[in-house]
């Protein structure tokens, strides 16, 4: 991934993979070697994942007006 604006599809893709992945985990012919490397590349994603939706939370909130919610207070 780049360190520029993340696509809209970012997401997208990292859950796709993480779909592909835990899809082989499945497997019954899975070699030891092979599922540890899996479940460490699953963890690598979520991790990318993780900041991706954290990117996009911060992003939201800087697009938010400087007044706050809509939900009025007092």
């Amino acid at each position: 991934m780049s360190d520029g604006p993340a696509s809209p599809d970012a997401l997208a893709g990292l859950v796709g993979r993480l779909e592909q992945a835990a899809a082989r985990l499945r497997e019954d012919d899975l070699p030891p070697d092979e599922a540890a490397s899996l479940v460490e590349r699953c963890a690598a994603l979520a991790a990318e994942a993780s900041a991706e939706l954290e990117r996009r939370a911060r992003d939201a909130g800087a697009e938010r007006p400087a007044g706050g919610g809509s939900h009025g207070g007092s």
